[in-house]
């Protein structure tokens, strides 16, 4: 079995205090993906960057206190790679890849447009040069996990005021044909929604209100995958017993050899 957690921590600091890597330890699984670190490598503590029985590997953004991805495997990984070859997402440290074998693990953090029309602008230019990208991994050859924070709901099922989001960052209808070209014409698979089809499935509740106590969410977390392994997947769960950040940590298990 290979278990595959995606977490966005809203700032590894936050998360750590919060208890993510004690939850972390008794998981048992063998790679972490998390998103959104909010610092540097100065910033991280020895127990951030190598957790008991894991090795790390980060992508940090150039601007202090801001977005930043990590991979955490039991197992040492073949090859690392940092960024996506984008210079302007590059330097925002959105994107890490660890290879083991011929599986390809990635951790991915896609840009927020909610913040006003710039980010939105910028979200839409990530959104056409990493299509690309996604289009040459399914191509590799490699079977590939991309896991992380895509800050876009799917469907009408995948929120839970879908009638009052449509003209809002997340669940516009660029950004709603740009995952179904994902899964559509790239042909990788929403691994989640191929397990569980159930409405009410979410991954992310605003500060505001009372949105966590009501439920009021969006499904914007994902394992997005490859064909093979996608079709190997077992078990899926959003954990929300706990509370590490405004995200809830995605866990997928597959009937596939661990990484």
């Amino acid at each position: 079995m290979l278990k595959i957690i995606a977490a966005n921590l809203n700032g590894i600091r936050s998360a750590t205090k919060k208890g993510f890597f004690a939850w972390m330890a008794h998981q048992d699984a063998d790679v972490v993906c998390v998103q959104e670190l909010k610092a540097q490598a100065a910033d991280m503590s020895p127990d951030m960057l190598a957790p008991d029985g894991y090795h790390g590997a980060f992508h940090y953004a150039d601007k202090k206190g801001y977005s930043g991805t990590g991979i955490y495997s039991k197992r040492a990984p073949d090859n690392i790679i940092t960024g996506f070859g984008t210079p302007e997402f590059d330097a925002e440290g959105r994107y890490v890849q660890c290879d083991f074998g011929n599986l390809s693990i990635i951790s991915v953090y896609c840009p927020s447009g909610s913040s006003g029309e710039e980010r939105q602008l910028a979200k839409f230019r990530f959104m056409e040069v990493f299509l690309p990208h996604l289009i040459l991994l399914k191509n590799s050859g490699r079977e590939v996990v991309v896991c992380g924070d895509w800050n876009i709901a799917h469907q009408e099922i995948d929120l839970k005021n879908f009638k009052g989001n449509k003209k809002n960052s997340g669940f516009l209808p660029e950004e709603r044909a740009w995952l179904s070209r994902i899964f559509d014409e790239v042909a990788l698979v929403d691994v989640f929604r191929q397990v569980d089809p159930r409405a009410e499935q979410y991954t992310w509740w605003s500060n505001r209100g009372q949105a966590w106590a009501k439920n009021v969410g969006w499904r914007i977390d994902y394992q997005i995958a490859t064909p093979v392994i996608a079709a190997s997947a077992k078990a899926v769960s959003i954990y929300k017993q706990e509370r590490f950040s405004d995200h809830a940590p995605l866990i997928i298990e597959y009937d596939f050899p661990p990484a």
